[in-house]
């Protein structure tokens, strides 16, 4: 619940009412709540302010998961899916864009300009396993671009990965990463 709070927000309201206050006891001359309104009021709206300026918004659910997209999530979901699904879910602070991080690592994004943008998530069920769909904006980006890169997602992103690249209008591509979990190995005795 606290990843769903804006610092930003919560720092300009509390330094904002902390330095009116300080405003209004220096107006009716209550040394004591002006020096605490101005002394601690201005640092923390100043502090809001700076993550208001560099504060990355959680990337939205386009779509709710189904019962049994939450059941398997719980049992089938890679620790990456995992991760994935909870940063890009919470306000960050001083970061270019949500997932920008893997994707040059991936290989795309040489320039903030061309890289694609994660815009949406959701969570859903492919043939019996746990997925978790990004839904990107990847004007620069063609489909066979994408489906280039499909093995190096896949051990970027893996192990017990398995990416489904699709595009369904001609500047998004919806990156499905299927939870595919792997054999256990049997031990010698």
């Amino acid at each position: 619940m606290l990843r769903k709070i804006s610092l930003a927000s919560l720092g300009l309201t509390v330094g904002g009412i902390m330095t009116v206050s300080g405003i209004i006891a220096y107006i009716v001359e209550n040394a004591t709540i002006n020096v605490i309104g101005f002394s601690y009021g201005i640092p923390i709206l100043l502090g809001g302010l700076a993550f208001k300026i560099t504060e990355l918004k959680p990337i939205p659910e386009t779509q709710p998961p189904s019962a049994e997209a939450i059941a398997l999530r719980e049992t089938q979901a890679t620790d990456i899916q995992k991760q994935i699904r909870k940063d890009v879910t919470r306000y960050w602070y001083g970061q270019d864009a949500h997932f920008d991080f893997a994707l040059k690592k991936i290989g795309f994004g040489r320039s903030k300009e061309q890289q694609p943008v994660l815009t949406g998530l959701y969570e859903t069920v492919v043939d019996g396993s746990y997925t978790l769909v990004l839904e990107l904006y990847s004007p620069f980006k063609s489909l066979e671009d994408w489906h280039a890169k499909k093995a190096k997602i896949e051990s970027f992103l893996g192990p017990g990965i398995e990416a489904d690249i699709t595009q369904p209008s001609e500047q998004e591509i919806r990156l499905a990463l299927i939870a595919k979990p792997t054999a256990a190995v049997p031990t010698a005795a």
